[in-house]
């Protein structure tokens, strides 16, 4: 990686730790070390960021790293606190992680595994980074959680909606506090049923990975649970942006519902080109045509325009919510950007502040020490209402936003309204689910490191 991608305002360059530091990949080195990797010294400690700079989702990624800016500002005593000031936990003062005071590195995923993980692996050898946090694609999440597994580094996990992230991919290492495609479908399938009758047909257009996957099924699975019929699914490759030849065929297949399994820069091209082609006009069926998105955000429904108007989608998190947690962030991330924050930005802070929250309860920056900090704590006052961090799983559980496509916005950021909030008991699952992995999933031994 070029010494460009980890060099931003206030933070650590790649060449800060000397020349000596570079001679062994530095989690194999021991000196000061305190037993796993990465102990920091007494005076700072690095975080790495590791978000979509470029790619589909790097509007994901840009509001990512706001959110990071602004957590690392507050953890050490500046602007106004945010979500400091309503967390449930009391023990964050503003004087850094355990006294250090906090620096970062960043690194450019590309939304490819491959880069995502060589990124993670720079700045966990090369820059000291005891904690990677970051990504808006599951397929990374799920590569860069398998490489602090191996490192033996915590993953805070970014904006990833897979089922396999704390499925058949969970590992001791990682947590995530963004919902998933079962919770999507838990929380959305009677809202379709409501608004759209039991007898539907659907056609699935779906991103070619792991994300993609895991939504189709979780949607499939509760939509014919209510009565609809899957009538086709068609696979579309991630760094598609003309979805003109996949939705033609739609009208003339039976379906009289477009389900599109896309996210970001994907659904804002493949939503177009279906209203191009008359799908939101159409009648199937002897019904309205309709279209669902299961995945949303503020920043796809700002690409996508009117387009959004009335589709029904859920989202992990949403800046109108007035509990006391959600405006202290959107107030302190407004103040500092000028525009209300994205659920990218919302899940990358708190986690964040998680992790401190941990270190800081556990009084150790040691990875196992932290992950038992973590394991089955329950906190309140950082959006969404109480949150449960599931010990068997590493999945949080909290409530569930169903929204739509609002019809008549009041301003460029008012695009999507809140039409439920789904109890975070409706979207529950046993840990050995089989959309989960089955009983074979394991998050298998917390790892320490060097």
């Amino acid at each position: 990686m070029s010494k460009s991608n980890f060099t931003r305002r206030g933070v650590i360059k790649t060449g800060a730790l000397g020349a000596g530091a570079l001679a062994l990949p530095q989690y194999l080195r021991a000196d000061g070390h305190a037993g796993f990797t990465n102990a920091p010294g007494d005076s700072e400690v690095v975080l790495g960021f590791n978000v979509p700079q470029t790619g589909p989702y790097a509007d994901e990624g840009a509001d990512e790293l706001r959110a990071y800016e602004l957590a690392v500002e507050h953890l050490n005593g500046g602007g106004d606190g945010g979500m400091l000031n309503t967390f449930s936990s009391k023990v964050l003062d503003g004087t850094g992680i355990l006294g250090r005071e906090v620096k970062y590195v960043t690194g450019d995923t590309q939304t490819k595994s491959d880069a995502a993980r060589a990124s993670a692996r720079s700045m966990i050898e090369k820059d000291g980074a005891i904690m990677i946090t970051g990504g808006s694609s599951s397929g990374v999440a799920v590569a860069v959680q398998a490489l602090c597994q191996e490192a033996g580094v915590i993953f805070m996990a970014g904006l990833t909606h897979s089922n396999d992230t704390t499925g058949k991919d969970r590992k001791a290492n990682g947590f995530r506090h963004f919902f998933n495609s079962y919770m999507t479908g838990a929380a959305l399938a009677p809202v379709l049923a409501a608004q759209y009758g039991t007898d539907r047909k659907a056609y699935h257009l779906t991103a070619d990975y792991n994300w993609g996957y895991t939504t189709e099924e979780a949607i499939r699975a509760s939509t014919e649970a209510i009565g609809w019929e899957t009538v086709n699914s068609v696979k579309t490759p991630l760094t598609q942006t003309d979805f003109s030849s996949y939705v033609a065929p739609v009208l003339n297949s039976g379906a009289d519902v477009l389900v599109l399994n896309h996210y970001g820069g994907n659904m804002i091209n493949s939503l177009t080109s279906a209203v191009q082609f008359g799908l939101r006009e159409a009648q199937a069926n002897g019904q309205n045509f309709e279209i669902v998105v299961p995945l949303y955000s503020r920043l796809m429904a700002r690409g996508a325009g009117a387009n959004v108007k009335g589709i029904f989608g859920s989202t992990n998190w949403h800046w109108s919510l007035q509990d006391e947690g959600s405006q202290a962030f959107v107030r302190s991330f407004g103040t500092k950007y000028g525009f209300p924050p994205s659920q990218a930005a919302h899940t990358t802070y708190v986690q964040t502040l998680l992790y401190a929250d941990a270190v800081t309860r556990a009084g150790s920056f040691a990875p196992c020490a932290v992950a038992e900090a973590l394991e089955d704590y329950e906190f309140d006052g950082l959006g969404n209402g109480k949150t449960l961090y599931r010990g068997s799983d590493h999945q949080c559980f909290k409530d569930v936003l169903v929204v739509k496509g609002k019809e008549n916005p009041e301003s460029e950021f008012d695009l999507l309204e809140v039409v439920e909030v789904t109890p975070v008991d409706q979207v529950m699952y046993s840990p050995d689910h089989p959309q989960m992995g089955g009983a074979d999933a394991s998050l298998g031994e917390c790892n320490n490191g060097a």
